[in-house]
């Protein structure tokens, strides 16, 4: 964690001290040679004294291990812009904790109990002249102070990196990261000693939001429109490929070959599968926070909902809110606005399918993913929901502290409030495959979300689960003419591990996991784009613009799955569930108990992607198979693919345990 105590400077002659002076000067008509020769004369002379620069403060582990010399470009642009956010601690942050853990425990006579926004600030938010005192250096530093939430928890402020630079005492650069040209502070950034104890974390100095993905999948998404190519089964092994299952993955004899993939499944079969009946989420709100928005939302569910027999949306139940505070930067290729309109449909689709008449709060960050955090912020702070679903993540834990804690903080201030905040785990297992070593995704790592992993689900002609296991696949390519098909890769797989960042917390603890860290995930859904949800979008085909249904998959599709029915236990118990991780481990027989089937299915693909007129490809996709993330596996009881399962028959009377 974040240390929020520094280290005071030795501002005599200090190395840092004398790039503040040295950055102080640029641009100002007197040369630093005379200047320093003058302070010589001046010392040896005695005759005048010279004041000292105020004592700084480092910010100990704000600076992100990419920042190093093997991936240094080049010196930052000193005229570049800079949107940043420098956070407050909350006051007596070790009471809101405890306070935090105390109503999310069933068995803490505090449960369910409750603060409301307003509460919550007037016992834990930061003072208003702390707030003033940053707002004040930031402006005399240059900066422009643009916003403060209602809670006090940041201040945002733009700038120029040459401000940026004088003001945190420490040169910028650019880096060469995965492909990607980022920028950051060539090292830990600092601030005047009597600012640091105000400061928690700051977002956005470093270009470390380059690295959220999104987590859905549609198996090599097409820069233009995608179609699923025939055969398309309506519901599991209705139709029933030539190609036999791969060697160990033989578990299933019926049907004898593997069956080709479904067309999608609907919300009914999804619902139908786990047992869900009876409940719309009348009355419920989920928010969905994510980057960009689609400009064809509300005609796409509609239109979809309209296909799948369900309610239609209008404005009112179908919000879409860019909190202040955020940036406008220009488009940016690597943020990949196309897929992250994909994510927002597949989210708001999900989330309609499974409670048809909650209201949805789609929350977005407008064409920058620095500002995840402060949407996460302005759901909490303005509790515009009391379930929230997360569909992103860092592909590692390995970030800036200054990233970690303040996010860390606003989700006690969600769970104090009675908010269940739920993360997608991850599409590639263990990372095994992309950092050649094990690690989970953050913020899916953290002790106060809910980490949502994956299955592959199989649904008979009758709604019910006719298999589920645990989602990781391998790709196989088939002849057509042979039936011979060849193993090529490990592509994907519920992301899941062990935490080095958080410790276990008490309710992994308590359930006799005994891990060393924190354990992901803590439940699961539907997840494997092979028996992936139909859901339908407008996108550029060929032939023009126009809308179209496909299926999809990942960990992205379980957190909206799960967020969703979730609204139906609130329904049905007739209050919110906060923070439910305590609650689901207490309960383990709400959950099946998703265990290893090693099969396999077949898949026909267009090879352009919408259609047949370029041909079509055959591959076989595993079930249950990580082989490409050792780490993993999927068995009985908590397990790092599924954690305690998906919804059993018990799950809609949680609440009432």
């Amino acid at each position: 964690m974040f240390s929020r105590l520094h280290e005071p400077i030795n501002t005599a002659w200090d190395a840092r001290a004398f790039h503040y002076l040295q950055f102080r000067l640029k641009g100002n008509s007197m040369d630093l040679k005379k200047l320093l020769a003058g302070i010589g004369m001046l010392t040896l002379g005695a005759t005048v004294a010279l004041a000292a620069p105020a004592p700084r403060a480092v910010l100990h582990g704000s600076a992100p291990s990419w920042a190093n010399s093997r991936n240094f470009v080049a010196d930052a642009d000193p005229a570049g812009s800079v949107g940043f956010r420098v956070y407050l601690g909350w006051v007596n942050p070790g009471a809101a904790e405890a306070l935090a853990k105390a109503v999310s425990d069933p068995s803490n006579a505090a449960y369910g109990h409750y603060l409301s926004a307003q509460q919550f600030r007037a016992q834990f938010s930061p003072a208003a002249n702390a707030l003033a005192q940053l707002k004040n250096w930031l402006k005399s530093e240059g900066f422009t102070v643009e916003y403060s939430p209602l809670n006090n928890h940041y201040v945002s402020a733009e700038g120029t990196v040459a401000q940026a630079q004088a003001a945190f005492g420490i040169q910028f650069a650019n880096y060469l990261v995965r492909g990607v040209t980022v920028r950051s502070p060539t090292g830990d950034v600092s601030v005047p000693a009597t600012i640091a104890p105000l400061v928690s974390g700051i977002v956005g100095l470093d270009d470390s939001y380059e690295f959220v993905h999104t987590n859905h999948v549609v198996d090599a998404p097409p820069v233009g429109g995608f179609r699923n190519s025939p055969p398309l089964s309506a519901f599991w092994a209705q139709q029933v490929s030539p190609y036999a299952y791969p060697a160990g993955f033989t578990d299933r004899a019926n049907p004898p070959t593997a069956p080709w993939t479904v067309k999608g499944y609907t919300p009914d079969q999804i619902k139908g599968a786990y047992g869900i009946d009876g409940y719309d989420g009348a009355g419920q709100t989920v928010a969905i926070i994510d980057a960009y928005a689609s400009p064809t939302i509300l005609a796409d569910v509609n239109q979809w909902s309209t296909n799948r027999g369900l309610p239609t949306m209008n404005p009112s139940q179908l919000v879409q809110i860019v909190p202040p505070g955020v940036y406008n930067r220009p488009q940016n290729k690597q943020q990949d606005p196309q897929g992250w309109s994909t994510e927002e449909t597949l989210d708001v689709e999900a989330v309609h399918g499974m409670a048809p008449a909650a209201k949805i709060v789609y929350v977005g960050a407008p064409n920058n993913r620095q500002d995840l955090d402060a949407a996460m912020n302005h759901v909490v702070d303005r509790h515009l929901a009391q379930i929230v679903t997360n569909s992103y993540g860092f592909i590692t834990e390995l970030l800036p502290p200054g990233y970690i804690k303040p996010m860390e903080d606003t989700l006690i201030q969600a769970a104090i409030e009675g908010i269940g905040v739920y993360f997608s785990s991850g599409d590639f297992g263990d990372e095994t495959v992309n950092f050649g070593f094990a690690t989970t995704e953050w913020p899916t790592s953290s002790p106060w979300v809910t980490a949502v992993g994956g299955t592959s689900l199989g649904i008979d002609a009758h709604n019910l689960r006719a298999l589920e296991t645990g989602w990781g696949v391998s790709n196989y390519n088939c002849n057509t003419s042979t039936l011979v098909c060849t193993r090529t890769a490990w592509t994907s797989g519920a992301g899941g591990g062990v935490s080095v960042q958080f410790a276990e917390p008490d309710y992994q603890r308590t359930a006799g996991l005994n891990l060393t860290g924190r354990g992901v995930p803590d439940v699961a859904a539907l997840a494997d784009a092979q028996t992936g949800l139909l859901m339908g979008q407008t996108q550029t085909f060929p032939d023009g613009v126009h809308y179209d249904e496909f299926r999809i998959g990942g960990t992205s599709l379980a957190s909206p799955i799960f967020a969703g029915l979730m609204a139906l236990v609130d329904q049905k118990s007739g209050h919110a569930h906060g923070f439910a991780n305590p609650l689901f481990y207490s309960n383990p027989a709400a959950f099946y108990d998703v265990l290893s089937v090693k099969t396999a299915v077949a898949r026909r693909n267009f090879v352009n992607s919408v259609d047949a007129t370029a041909g079509t490809v055959d591959r076989l996709r595993t079930f249950d198979d990580h082989s490409g993330s050792p780490t993993q596996h999927t068995g009985p009881g908590w397990d790092n693919v599924t954690g305690l399962g998906t919804p059993g028959v018990a799950f809609l009377s949680l609440l009432g345990q």
